[in-house]
């Protein structure tokens, strides 16, 4: 659902060009459940052709910035590629230190407002599970679950693309 919601912002119109892919920890091939693919088409999001893909090194040491949706995806991250870290966090992570060290600054590479954001990081943090930083998965709950968990992460991703300077009215696009 993130890849999802972000496909709707078009980030590279106003600074470098950005591509979003989405991968899990699960083998790839398989299609999106029905439950995500009617959600998102509620959304005017069409997930009907998606198809998963597992989550490897390459892409990993190929990402500027790795988001994950719980805690347990930014250990596997960090566990695949270790230098990966700095720029590994959950989705709510991510807002909740954006909020604390402000928006990329005008002239701030991708890189370097992320490393401002870790700075302060423990591992420790990746331990366990968190309300304050796992998107609650849907899967194999009601359909409301699903509306629920993508009007979180539509929320969250405007956020991001706030905090990454995007133009307001590219972050209404979000919902």
């Amino acid at each position: 659902m993130f890849r999802r919601c972000c496909s709707r912002v078009e980030f590279g119109g106003f600074w470098d060009p950005v591509s979003v892919a989405s991968a899990g920890l699960l083998p790839g091939g398989f299609p999106s459940p029905p439950e995500v693919v009617r959600v998102l088409g509620e959304l005017g999001i069409d997930a009907s052709a998606h198809r998963s893909t597992q989550l490897t090194a390459e892409l990993v040491e190929a990402s500027d910035m790795i988001v994950g949706m719980a805690r347990r995806h930014v250990r596997e991250v960090v566990l695949l590629e270790r230098d990966a870290w700095p720029r590994a966090f959950t989705l709510k992570e991510l807002v909740r230190r954006g909020d604390e060290v402000g928006p990329r600054e005008t002239g701030e590479s991708v890189r370097d407002w992320l490393a401002r954001m870790h700075d302060g990081r423990d591992r420790a943090g990746l331990v366990g599970n968190s309300v304050h930083d796992d998107v609650a998965d849907p899967l194999g709950g009601p359909l409301d679950a699903y509306r629920a968990s993508a009007r979180e992460i539509a929320a969250l991703v405007g956020a991001v693309a706030g905090l990454l300077g995007a133009p307001r009215e590219i972050r209404s696009l979000l919902g």
